[in-house]
């Protein structure tokens, strides 16, 4: 690293590793089944890592793409990889074969990490780019790609000691994160070292994560870099609970053994959560703070998490601004309002991070800012430390995300009378019917107080009087029943009857490794040979 002057040094999340290992040598760091890492322990893994990587030529400027669930080699990764300079690549993990190839070759990846379990994800064949394989055998120590080191004999013939850091420049890129493609190819999101050194504290300023704390990883590393708690939780010394996959069992099992106070989670893994079977049971002992993002929660997702005993706090980004860049912020005057009034309030995405200041709801043509009534909807937009370099070599598509310089999120929303900002829909997904504007989320968190319906997703579908109507996919509770009469009715009880589905389908819903539900793949069966010209 480039020696600092006197009243300036480089930030980068790298650092906090290195406080950490100095200031808690033995306090648990990482904890996943049996594997216990102190943060001694670990700072020494990730320099062996780190030492790896340069032996097989890996330096300032690479790529490194990992291929990995949320165990500890993935953490290790995150410190490993920016310190000697190179640019991590942490690939979705429920990808296919194609898509998988597409992204570790557009990345330009020199090296590739990848999981047994996942192996089958990658073929040699098409990555002419990768000079080196390495095999994670965490569940599966026969399953390798064919010439491919093994993981612990990789880093057991490096050296522990920390290699000299080879980062020269706040701006130096730290990681590229690819978009989940929903129209044509992915796109690589490019993060510096400023940041994600930044995003990282405004997480333990708006989670409240201390070095007491334990964090349960129940949200993908590979989503934003896990929303750069990855180095948050790390920079508060606080430990960290690998989990493999998300299994609501294991989730509670391990929040009452290892005394976790704190977890991120989309929307849907909280209804996976509040519906299983032993969650009525479930005696949480201690406080459980729940982040969560990735789509607007429903008040009644909100309502049955809090019964439970876990406390939520809603937060709003995408994968351009390095996860949240706004939340739900308290106000003590919430303290007087009714559960189901709490609730409402706290599914907005309310104002912005401390770390990031700059986001505003406005007419995407003109860029002037809406009335601050709650009814006008506008573009969101944001600006600031923590939104992308741009995307990996797509200039073009850089150009049109930052018009007017702003960043342009695609979200629509309403901006209330207090300055919290509220989604109303995305703008691909935002239904007019007649004439009538119709809020698809505002449509799904009526459904979602129905008491048999577990999940919902409406989507705009062809219509020959209207243009569009409004469509329900809905999953029931387990042993549950409804009509699509039932929905419907139900639904015109609580809203303007235009705006009630004039379909229901009961069927699964398609969704993203992060649980996003993927609303464009209902669109496309719903929309094929006509053309929608909203």
């Amino acid at each position: 690293m480039a020696i600092a002057n006197v009243n300036k040094s480089i930030l980068t999340p790298v650092e906090f590793l290195t406080r950490s290992a100095f200031v808690y040598p033995n306090k648990l760091a990482v904890v996943y089944k049996d594997q216990r890492y102190t943060y001694k322990q670990f700072s020494e893994r990730v320099y062996r890592l780190a030492n790896a990587l340069k032996a097989k030529g890996v330096g300032k400027g690479d790529k490194v793409a990992f291929i990995c669930p949320n165990i500890p080699p993935m953490l290790e990764a995150h410190y490993a990889v920016p310190m000697i300079g190179a640019a991590l690549v942490s690939v979705n993990i429920r990808l296919s074969k194609g898509e998988v190839s597409y992204i570790v070759d557009h990345s330009d990846a020199k090296l590739l990490v990848v999981d047994s379990e996942l192996a089958a994800t990658v073929d040699p064949r098409e990555l002419s780019k990768v000079k080196t394989y390495v095999t994670i055998c965490d569940i599966d120590k026969n399953i390798t790609i064919h010439g491919s080191l093994e993981y612990e004999a990789f880093l057991a013939e490096a050296s522990p000691v920390a290699p000299p850091t080879d980062i020269d420049s706040e701006d130096q890129l730290i990681a590229i994160n690819y978009t989940s493609g929903t129209t044509g190819r992915p796109k690589g999101v490019m993060y510096h070292h400023r940041g994600a050194y930044l995003n990282a504290i405004g997480e333990i300023l708006e989670s409240g994560v201390t070095p007491a704390s334990v964090y349960l990883w129940t949200l993908p590393m590979f989503h934003c870099n896990g929303w750069c708690f990855t180095w948050g939780i790390t920079a508060a010394g606080a430990t960290h609970v690998c989990l493999r996959a998300v299994i609501a069992e294991d989730i509670y099992r391990l929040i009452q053994e290892e005394n976790v106070t704190h977890l991120c989670a989309a929307p849907t893994i909280l209804i996976i959560m509040s519906s299983w079977p032993g969650a009525a049971d479930m005696k949480i002992k201690q406080p459980l703070k729940i982040m969560t993002a990735g789509a607007p929660p429903a008040p009644t997702i909100i309502s049955n998490m809090e019964k439970i005993g876990a406390e939520i706090t809603h937060t709003y980004g995408l994968t351009e601004v390095y996860g949240p860049h706004s939340v739900c912020a308290w106000q003590p005057t919430w303290k007087d309002l009714s559960a189901a009034e709490l609730a409402d309030v706290k599914s907005r995405q309310g104002v912005p991070y401390i770390v990031t200041h700059y986001m505003d709801v406005v007419d995407p043509i003109t860029m002037e800012p809406v009335p601050r009534d709650g009814l006008t909807i506008g573009e969101i937009v944001m600006r600031g430390n923590n939104v992308m370099t741009g995307y990996y070599k797509d200039p073009k598509a850089t150009e049109a995300a930052f018009a007017g310089g702003w960043f342009h999120s695609g979200d629509l929303a309403v901006m209330h009378e207090d300055g919290y900002v509220q989604i109303m829909d995305r703008k691909k997904d935002i239904i007019i019917s007649g004439g009538e504007n119709i809020s698809t989320v505002e449509v799904e968190n009526v459904i979602y107080r129905h008491p048999a319906v577990q999940e919902v997703a409406v989507i705009p579908v062809p219509d020959d009087k209207w243009g569009e109507v409004p469509k329900a996919f809905i999953i029931l509770k387990p042993n549950a029943s409804a009509t699509a009469e039932d929905i419907i009715t139900f639904t015109k009880e609580h809203l303007a009857r235009f705006k009630a589905p004039k379909y229901i389908e009961f069927s699964d819903l398609p969704k993203t490794a992060t649980g996003k539900i993927q609303k464009f793949k209902l669109r496309e069966k719903e929309w094929e040979g006509r053309r929608r010209v909203n």
